[in-house]
């Protein structure tokens, strides 16, 4: 596992600095650089490392983040060049979730929301295609996790995450990690 390349991924809004903060906290150390401050939206921060949105361009950071764990939102795996190994982490939210996540967080920003039903059509034609890429990628290995069992059902979901990642970071550290009260965008099921 030191030489593979830890990846939280999803769609924005779906817990990924979630899953970063919880790995970080098991044992897993965090390539951030703190550029994005934390805030209303994320109030223990974003870990992110902007570096990853030029991987397209300039993938020469990545030998860095061996043994390490890196958040890059999923549009952005394609980018990933097959000379390094990945573990990926891909963080799934009920969608009506993440679209009431992502549309309060843009108003507190005043910026415009695309509309709900187009968003939804994006993001599940998005989904659809990256899954049926990723079985083709050799240096990829990918376990996905969803946000509201994580939330249901903790120690269950994070001990498959122990698991694929080689019994690294440590679940009772990665529980320390969740709190509640940050579940904000809840829809009734």
């Amino acid at each position: 596992m030191t030489n593979d390349i830890t990846i939280v991924s999803g769609l924005p809004r779906s817990g990924t600095s979630l899953m970063m903060q919880m790995l970080d906290a098991g044992g897993i150390p965090a390539l951030t650089d703190e550029i994005r401050e934390a805030d209303t939206d994320n109030p223990r921060g974003y870990y992110e490392f902007e570096r990853v949105k030029q991987t397209k361009k300039d993938a020469t950071w990545l030998p860095s983040a061996r043994g390490k764990v890196v958040k890059m939102v999923s549009p952005l795996l394609y980018d990933l060049p097959a000379s390094e190994h990945y573990r990926i982490i891909f963080m799934q939210r009920d969608l009506d979730e993440v679209l009431a996540s992502q549309e309060k967080m843009l108003d507190r920003l005043g910026r415009p929301a695309v509309p709900r039903e187009q968003m939804r059509k994006s993001f599940m034609t998005h989904l659809e295609q990256l899954f049926a890429w990723i079985p083709a990628q050799q240096h990829m290995q990918v376990l996905t996790v969803s946000y509201n069992e994580l939330m249901s059902d903790a120690p269950g979901v994070l001990q498959q995450v122990v698991e694929f990642l080689d019994n690294l970071p440590t679940l009772e550290s990665m529980l320390g990690s969740i709190d509640p009260d940050l579940y904000r965008n809840r829809v009734a099921k």
